[in-house]
């Protein structure tokens, strides 16, 4: 495995920007984490499918990396290669007449919701307000209790690497509850969209219904969203209550005063204040409520 050799295979003869030592610090909406060996964000798929190819042949470990919203990174960092899809990657397309809209995968969820309701599509109202990518989603499942990404998906196109794209009918996909049946080993490059036409007055209302649902999560604090999956006995907000934790901190890390589930870097915060504070939260909520409480935080670069 050699760093050295993936970098001077890549600087300079993709088009992408190609670093080593980055901090996924200022990677991850929760501003934690050490440095990632490599860091490489291809604009097109040409330059991304060579960069796959280098890291496999220097066997260097890679994720994809997109807004960062639920990722506890290690503060040891990461010791292979983060790639961060940019150019090509974030473009929008709307046919009108089908009402397909096409998203690449680091497109922002809230942009693809914005370019539906200016198209006059209805169908992506249930997602406003929910931070990160459209790729990130989709791998996610995203959505409400009620109403989940996967009731509008029509199609996903991946890159495997090695065999190249693969595109996949919404109806050849298991979906769950976060989450999806699209290898881990393939990287998403666009999810298309199947919408209905309705008065932008109507989309936006629902729009305005949703962002109100979510005003009290910490949308744009240093958070990591989500920490654990929501049980079906109660919500992870209420057992938190019941234990008499809400607004527990653990060094920087502080569980949401209003929102138990989400924590909020209060400054200087790292990843094992975090996960000692989850700790705390499964331990008290096992002991209290009898309630086995799943991580639904991505970990990068720890030890498993």
């Amino acid at each position: 495995m050699s760093v050295f050799n993936a970098y001077i295979a890549l600087s300079g003869k993709i088009h992408a920007e190609v670093k080593r030592d980055v901090a996924l610090s200022r990677l991850t909406s929760v501003r934690i984490g050490g440095a990632a060996a490599l860091y490489v964000a291809p604009h097109d798929y040409a330059a991304l499918s060579r960069t796959t190819e280098v890291l496999s042949m220097q066997k260097l470990p890679w994720v994809i990396l997109g807004r960062g919203s639920s990722i506890l990174a290690s503060d040891e960092g990461y010791r292979g290669c983060v790639i961060v899809l940019t150019g090509e990657f974030e473009k929008l397309s709307v046919d009108g007449p089908t009402g397909m809209v096409t998203a690449g995968a680091a497109t922002r969820l809230a942009k693809a919701c914005s370019t539906a309701l200016t198209a006059g599509l209805s169908g992506m109202e249930f997602l406003a307000g929910i931070p990160g990518s459209v790729g990130g989603a989709l791998l996610m499942n995203a959505g409400t209790e009620r109403r989940w990404l996967s009731s509008i998906v029509h199609d996903v196109v991946s890159l495997k690497p090695g065999i190249g794209l693969v595109r996949r009918p919404a109806a050849e996909i298991d979906w769950g509850r976060r989450w999806c049946s699209v290898p881990t080993d393939e990287i998403i490059l666009e999810v298309t969209f199947s919408l209905q036409p309705a008065q932008a007055e109507t989309i936006a209302q629902k729009m305005e219904t949703h962002l109100g649902e979510r005003s009290i999560l910490p949308l744009g604090a240093q958070s990591c969203g989500a920490l654990f999956v929501e049980p079906r006995a109660a919500s992870v907000n209420e057992l938190v209550r019941r234990c008499g934790l809400r607004g527990a901190r653990e060094g920087g890390a502080q569980l949401h005063p209003s929102q138990a589930n989400y924590v909020v870097n209060r400054g200087g915060a790292c990843a094992a204040d975090v996960l000692a504070l989850m700790n705390r939260v499964h331990s008290e909520v096992l002991a209290n409520s009898s309630v086995d409480l799943h991580s639904e935080l991505k970990l990068l670069g720890f030890e498993i």
